[in-house]
């Protein structure tokens, strides 16, 4: 579904990716850890075609995406921060979002699901960081889209909205859609994550199963999993 090969991105003299590897197939919810400063958000960004790589190539569905800007249409994303302009209301953001992507759209189910209706008449610089994350979610989900990719999407939740949102995940998962993800909670990404890859300095340093993880870091936990394997390649 989507495949990434030998990437090199360099923002001045800082090379964020390093002649990065990457496949992802058909299906499933996947992690994307690293600390901050790894080229998470750089990876991702380019996979979208929002940043421009120095070198490599990057395909979706078996086509380069190098000059090719319709496969975004196969794509939702849930940006890691969000600049709603202030002065619309909730249900003209939805609405304009709307006519933008001109595809069917499910949203009312997912703001009864969120509880965003009484804030549908009210201007967006007035709403909460959790209650923006949550138009932020009705945004992302509410196309029909086949990949789906989440910046730290757990972002301001309050716990009910979290549950919301992990069986959400499920149900597209269950859909046959495949799912990126990047999230600084691990106990949300154990929970939900059927792959990890473990970004550092631009390189991937694992890309496999949580019980992988488990068995080659001697660890019971994802936490200390990817503790484990800072600590190592910090040593190297």
């Amino acid at each position: 579904m989507i495949h990434v090969e030998n990437l090199h991105k360099r923002f001045g003299k800082n090379e964020v990716l390093s002649g990065l590897d990457l496949s992802i197939e058909d299906g499933g919810i996947f992690a994307v850890l690293g600390p901050n400063g790894s080229g998470k958000t750089t990876l991702i960004k380019s996979i979208l075609g929002m940043v421009i790589p120095n070198r490599g190539s990057i395909s979706v569905g078996g086509i380069p995406i190098r000059k090719n800007w319709k496969y975004r249409k196969e794509i939702d994303y849930l940006p890691q921060i969000a600049n709603f302009p202030g002065n619309l209301k909730v249900k003209e953001l939805i609405r304009m979002i709307k006519d933008l992507r001109q595809m069917p759209s499910e949203e009312e189910t997912l703001i009864t699901q969120f509880h965003l209706k009484p804030f549908l008449n009210k201007k967006l610089s007035t709403l909460s960081g959790g209650t923006k994350q949550k138009v932020n979610i009705v945004l992302a989900l509410m196309f029909d889209s086949p990949i789906l990719i989440l910046d730290e999407p757990t972002t301001g939740l309050d716990p009910a909205a979290l549950i919301c949102l992990k069986a959400l995940m499920q149900k597209e998962k269950a859909a046959g859609k495949t799912i990126l993800i990047t999230s600084h909670i691990m106990q949300f990404v154990a929970e939900v994550a059927d792959e990890i890859v473990y970004l550092l300095e631009g390189k991937i340093y694992f890309k496999g199963s949580m019980a992988q993880l488990q068995k080659m870091t001697e660890q019971k936990d994802l936490e200390h999993a990817i503790a484990a394997i800072t600590t190592t390649t910090a040593d190297v």
